[in-house]
Formats: structure tokens, C-alpha cells, sequence
């Protein structure tokens, strides 16, 4: 029975119980059956099984204490019945003491192998660790000013990228107005230079050809410019006089024609040209009041006018001068503006190119710049990391240099105390429910019967199994038969009380049951004598060969000394019918214990055997009482 639960010893799983069950079930040596506690218990008990193995619950756990503070041996629990067989408590002793050494010498080596193995190496290797940690913890701190540094640095990289970013993110901006502008700006010169090579085209022929009237004209408004210019001030001084002089002849006029054509004195045709006179002069008079009026108030003005009239007497001087090569200038003109048409489209390309490239910059600067940010978060983790990985380190290595001074040295007590743990961690708990005290009372169930059935085969060497004379007088077969049978029952009796006291006294035999004991081994007697009569008054002299013959057999088959199991087939198959079988199994449990159903099993047996061979004997006693040839001339007599 398997009531270990397993335990766990250095993070391995354990489960004794388990391995040694397994073992146990792939054996060929014995059948076993794993079966529940109170089934063990009750079957032992009883006589189904020999014996029992039970590993309790805590049986890992008390190998696996080995490795702890508190090691504890485990127990294997045995329980045999010497009422079954004495010989299989012997058995199964030997046989557990070989699991006991097996499971121990298995927990021996895993403790050892997880506990005691070179604890100098482990001492040594710690002083190792320790010492490596220090390097460690020095690597660690010039790593963590490596890791400050870097984050320092990369937090002034960050900020730069991130002005980088700006800058061309404002670039990249202008760059596409500056594309704008100057797509502008092509545009521009392109459409004038389409204007100036149509007007080339038109005014070229024009200009070749007029160059001298174009110097002519240019030198008359020069002049006539500077004829202006030299009457401005004559004018300022005439206008209002003229202006009173254009009113007073106005009002003659008026009256002139108020006069004559009021009155018609002069013909309608010189009235009409009178009124066209006198309405020319109000005309002349608005005209002189306007101009004196132009005067008065734009007296400033003139100046103004006299400074552009003097720009324009020199730029028409200018035009005089160059009229003889106003050809080639307008072709020289119209090259440079084709010229710059052409720069402004090369610009302009060049401004989407570069506003193209801003774009990608811009971009890869933000992703610079995001990057950087990462690479900065990343730099401030790694040095509060390194920080805590500093700090650490230096815990290590103290506590590797802690560990190294604690790795514990045994005194000469604990060692010894361990060792017997380690040497012999399993201990065997056997449990016998009946023991016998030694072996004289194990075999005692098996030779009193042996003894009893010689007792009875030697008393009827001496007694008829049947009267003579009674077979001649004719009696009664029954009568005949109890009596050959009774004085061998009375000298059995005797026979069986000489026995059990010098067995008892004499030897020392102790009984559980001795009044059941002497009673039982009564009916054992009375059932042997009967048999024996049996067989000796059926076939003669031959019985007493088959007296003896049917002994070897209940020696062989009876499972008196070694388990019937043990024995060949025939005997197996032999055991159930043979009468010394219960009287074997009935004497151990009356003898040292157990429960009697075996005995009262046995004692219908044996009634029912007894009962049998006396019939039987009285068969054959009537069969005697028939006289033939052969009975009055035996042929072998004894």
C-alpha cells in the first residue's frame, strides 16, 4: 500500500514511495496487489495475503529531510501473520531487509549528491564569486559614469536636433514660398518676355528706320521743354491780367449783341456770328479764370512741373543722343530680358528642388530629433538601471563574502549524526499482528499433526482396524467399524495429551488458545485413526503403504513449512483436499493468534473426513464378512 505523498528536496520532484512500489509490482519474486489500509489489514488478518508493505504518507518527506536542519529517517511498514505461515514472516524480513538497504543506499547517494558533495570547492568558489563581484561592482560604477555622461550628452544632442528640426521645419517653409515667388517670377518674366520680343518684332523695323526722325523729334521736346520752362514765370505773371481782359471783352461782346440783335439792326446772319463771338469770349473768359485760377492755387505745383519739365528737356536730350542707336540698344534689350527669363525658370526649378529636399530634411530632422528623445529616455533608464545594478552588485558581493564565512563547518556530533541519517536515511517498521516467539512454535502447527497421523499409523501396526470375531459373529458393520476405530482414538487422545505437555512444559511451547489447542488436536486424532483405519481395512497390508504414501503427500502439499504458492502444481492443486491442509492452518491461529474461522472451518472438514472414512470402513467391514478362496489362503501374510 502507497501512502506517500512526495516531496520536493532542492526543487526536484520526490516520490519514493512511488519508485519502490513500481519496483516492487515488476518483480517476479511475489504477487502483489495494491490494495487500500483496512483491505492490508483485514487480508493479512485473515490469511488471503502473507504480508503487507505499507510506505506512509510522509515517507519522501522523511528522506528528503536529509538535506534540512531536522533529518528524520523514513519507515517502511511491514506486517506479516505468523498464524498464516510462519516461514513467510521469516521471508518477507529478509526480503524487506533487502528493500530497506536498496531504498536506503538510493536516498543515501541523493543526499550526498545534493548536501555533502565538496563543500571546500563550494567555500572556494564563493571566495570566487565574492571576489568577482567586487570587479564587477567597480566595472559596474564606470559603467554607470559612462551611462551618466552619455545621457548628459545626448540630452545637448536633443536639443540640438530639436533646433535643427525647427530651423528646417522654417526652412522648408520658406523654401516653398521661395518656390511659390519664384514660379511667380518665371511666370513674370516669361510673359514679358513674350511682350517685349512682340513688341521687338513690331517696333524693331520702326526704330531702325526712324532713328534720325526719333533724334529730331527727341531734340524738339528738349527744346520745347525749356521754351516752357522760360515762359512758366511769364505766365504766372500775364494769367491774371489776361483773365480780367478775357472777362471785360466777353461783357463787350454780351452788350455788342444785346445792342444790335435786341434791336435787329444787323442781318440774322451777322447777329449769328456776333452771338458765336460774344460765346467764344466767355469761353476764352472761363478758360483765362481757369488757368489763372490753375495758377494762383498750384503755384507749388509748377515748380514741380518745372523740375519734370527739366527731367524731361534732359532725357529727351539723352534720346536725341542715343536715336542713332536705338536699334541696337532695343536689341540688346530684348536679349538681356530673354536672358533673364531663361534664370528666372532655372530659379524657379531650383526652388522646388531645394523646397523638395527641406521636405525630406525637415522630416528625417524630426525623426532625428524623436530618435534622439528615445536614445535620451533610454540613456536616463539605463543610468538609473546602472544606479540600481551598482547598488546591487556591491550587495552581492557582500553578501557572497557573508555567504563564504557562513558555509557551515560540522562539529564531530553533528557529523556523526548525519552520517547515520545519510548511511541509513530508511528504517524498516515490521508489524507482526500474531508473532510466534521462535521458530519451534512456527513449525509446531506443522509437526503435532505429523506426529498424530505416525500415532495412529504405528497403533494400527498393533490394532485390527477390524475385530475378527466380530466380522465372524456377524455383527454389525458400523459396530465393527467404531470398533477398530475407538481404542485408536483413546490411545490418540493419550497420545495427544503426553504430546502437548511435554511441548508445553518440557519445551516451552505457549499457546494462545491451549484448552482450544487440546480440543481441536482431539478431533485431529479422532480423524487421522479414522483414515488410517480406512486405508488399512480397505486394501489390507497394501494400506499401510498408502498410509504412508498419503503422509508424503500432506507433508508436500499442507504448506506447513514454506507457502503452498512455493510449491510445484500438483501440490497446489493437491492442497484443498488433504486434511492436514486445515489442520496446519487451524493450529497457527489457535496456537499464536488470529481469528478462528479457519478453526471452525477446519473442524467441518476434519467431521466431514471422519465421518467419510468410518462409512467407508463399514463398507469394507461388510464387505469382509463375505468368506472367499482368497481370505481363507491369504497369499502374503504380515
Amino acid at each position: 500500500m502507497n501512502d506517500d505523498k512526495g516531496a520536493t528536496a532542492d526543487g526536484h520532484r520526490l516520490t519514493a514511495g512511488e519508485d519502490i512500489t513500481k519496483g516492487l509490482r515488476e518483480s517476479d519474486t511475489f504477487d502483489w496487489h495494491e490494495v487500500s489500509a483496512a483491505e492490508a489489514r483485514k487480508g493479512v488478518e485473515d490469511g488471503t495475503y502473507y504480508l503487507s508493505l505499507t510506505m506512509p504518507g510522509d515517507f519522501s518527506r522523511r528522506i528528503a529531510s536529509s538535506a534540512g536542519d531536522s533529518p528524520e529517517t523514513g519507515a517502511l511498514q511491514v506486517r506479516t501473520n505468523d498464524a498464516n505461515n510462519y516461514i513467510v514472516g521469516q521471508i518477507s524480513r529478509t526480503v524487506f531487509a533487502e528493500v530497506r538497504q536498496a531504498a536506503s543506499t538510493k536516498a543515501s547517494r541523493s543526499f550526498l549528491d545534493r548536501i555533502f558533495i565538496s563543500f571546500s570547492d563550494i567555500h572556494g568558489a564563493t571566495v570566487k564569486a565574492a571576489n568577482g563581484a567586487d570587479d564587477l561592482e567597480g566595472g559596474i560604477g564606470k559603467a554607470e559614469k559612462g551611462s551618466q555622461d552619455l545621457a548628459a550628452g545626448l540630452k545637448d544632442a536633443q536639443a540640438g536636433s530639436g533646433k535643427l528640426s525647427d530651423g528646417l521645419a522654417r526652412l522648408d517653409s520658406g523654401s516653398g514660398e521661395l518656390a511659390a515667388g519664384a514660379r511667380q517670377v518665371a511666370d513674370g518674366t516669361q510673359t514679358l518676355a513674350d511682350r517685349v520680343n512682340g513688341i521687338a518684332d513690331k517696333v524693331g523695323p520702326f526704330v531702325a528706320g526712324n532713328e534720325k526722325s526719333i533724334g529730331d523729334t527727341a531734340r524738339l521736346v528738349a527744346d520745347s521743354a525749356g521754351a516752357v520752362r522760360h515762359n512758366l514765370g511769364t505766365l504766372v505773371r500775364t494769367a491774371p491780367a489776361a483773365a480780367r481782359g478775357a472777362h471785360k471783352a466777353a461783357d463787350t461782346l454780351n452788350a455788342v449783341y444785346r445792342t444790335r440783335c435786341t434791336d435787329p439792326v444787323l442781318p440774322d446772319a451777322a447777329c449769328a456770328d456776333l452771338r458765336k463771338a460774344a460765346q467764344a469770349a466767355e469761353d476764352v473768359a472761363r478758360v483765362a479764370d481757369d488757368v489763372n485760377t490753375l495758377v494762383a492755387d498750384q503755384n507749388g505745383d509748377l515748380k514741380k512741373l518745372d523740375a519734370q519739365l527739366a527731367g524731361l528737356q534732359e532725357q529727351a536730350r539723352a534720346l536725341a543722343d542715343r536715336a542713332p542707336r536705338l536699334s541696337e540698344d532695343l536689341d540688346d534689350a530684348v536679349a538681356k530680358v530673354n536672358k533673364l527669363n531663361e534664370g528666372a525658370r532655372k530659379v524657379a526649378a531650383g526652388a522646388r528642388t531645394l523646397h523638395s529636399g527641406l521636405g525630406s530634411a525637415s522630416t528625417g530632422a524630426q525623426a532625428l530629433d524623436q530618435g534622439v528623445g528615445r536614445l535620451r529616455t533610454g540613456a536616463d533608464t539605463l543610468t538609473g538601471g546602472m544606479y540600481k545594478l551598482a547598488d546591487g552588485s556591491g550587495k552581492l558581493a557582500d553578501g557572497l563574502h557573508d555567504g563564504a564565512s557562513q558555509i557551515p563547518d560540522y562539529d564531530k556530533k553533528d557529523r556523526d549524526r548525519r552520517t547515520d541519517v545519510m548511511a541509513d536515511p530508511v528504517q524498516l517498521v515490521s508489524k507482526d499482528l500474531h508473532k510466534a516467539p521462535n521458530y519451534g512454535t512456527g513449525f509446531a502447527p506443522y509437526f503435532i499433526p505429523l506426529s498424530l497421523w505416525v500415532g495412529a499409523m504405528v497403533a494400527y501396526m498393533l490394532i485390527a482396524p477390524m475385530n475378527r470375531r466380530a466380522l465372524a459373529a456377524g455383527a454389525a458393520a458400523w459396530r465393527i467399524a467404531l470398533a477398530g476405530w475407538l481404542p485408536v482414538v483413546a490411545i490418540g487422545v493419550l497420545q495427544t495429551v503426553a504430546l502437548m505437555s511435554v511441548l508445553h512444559w518440557a519445551v516451552g511451547l505457549q499457546m494462545t488458545r491451549a484448552a482450544g489447542t487440546v480440543g481441536f488436536l482431539f478431533l485431529v486424532t479422532a480423524c487421522f485413526a479414522a483414515i488410517v483405519q480406512w486405508l488399512n481395512a480397505r486394501f489390507g497390508a497394501a494400506g499401510r503403504i498408502l498410509v504412508l504414501a498419503l503422509l508424503m503427500l500432506q507433508l508436500t502439499s499442507a504448506g506447513g513449512t514454506y507457502p503452498v504458492q512455493t510449491s510445484p502444481g500438483f501440490f497446489n492443486a493437491l492442497h484443498p483436499f488433504l486434511p492436514m491442509s486445515y489442520v496446519v492452518e487451524a493450529l497457527r491461529r489457535l496456537i499464536t493468534g488470529g481469528g478462528l474461522a479457519p478453526v471452525w472451518h477446519a473442524c467441518v472438514v476434519l467431521l466431514a473426513f471422519t465421518a467419510g472414512a468410518l462409512a467407508l470402513t463399514a463398507v469394507s467391514a461388510r464387505r469382509r464378512q463375505v468368506w472367499t478362496l482368497d481370505r481363507l489362503h491369504p497369499e502374503l501374510t504380515l
